[in-house]
């Protein structure tokens, strides 16, 4: 049995969010499976209370007190955008896409790209205390 919270995935009741995103990683079988599954680690450490949801047929999803962030797979990126990126400091200049938006702000991974985890680990936690209140 897992440790991580999970809430009933949207249209997929009685599966696991847990599991559905296990299976997507394992489905994808490539840069984009391990890249979605070590951002996966960070945010869990990176946030304990976090739960993991299952969305728009196909998009894990990470929330605590309102969503945190997607993690969408495409051909050539993955992308992690955040519901409310653009009122969080980003001091390391981690996200580079979706800079336009008044509201979500987006972070896309290519391959051959190396994940800076104690950073997107600072904006898990501060978009976790900017839905949060705290």
């Amino acid at each position: 049995m897992n440790n991580r919270a999970s809430s009933a995935p949207e249209g997929e009741a009685g599966l696991d969010p847990a599991r559905l995103i296990d299976a997507r990683i394992r489905e994808l079988n490539d840069w984009r499976g391990a890249m979605l599954a070590q951002v996966r680690a960070v945010i869990l450490r990176a946030d304990p209370g976090v739960v993991e949801e299952w969305k728009w047929r196909g998009v894990p999803v990470w929330s605590h007190g309102g969503i945190l962030c997607t993690g969408e797979t495409y051909k050539s990126a993955v992308k992690l955008t955040f519901a409310k990126g653009a009122a969080l400091a980003d001091a390391t200049g981690l996200f580079n896409a979706s800079l336009d938006g008044n509201t979500r702000r987006a972070i896309d991974l290519h391959e051959g790209d190396e994940l800076d985890e104690e950073a997107l680990a600072a904006l898990i936690r501060a978009a976790a205390a900017l839905n949060t209140g705290s």
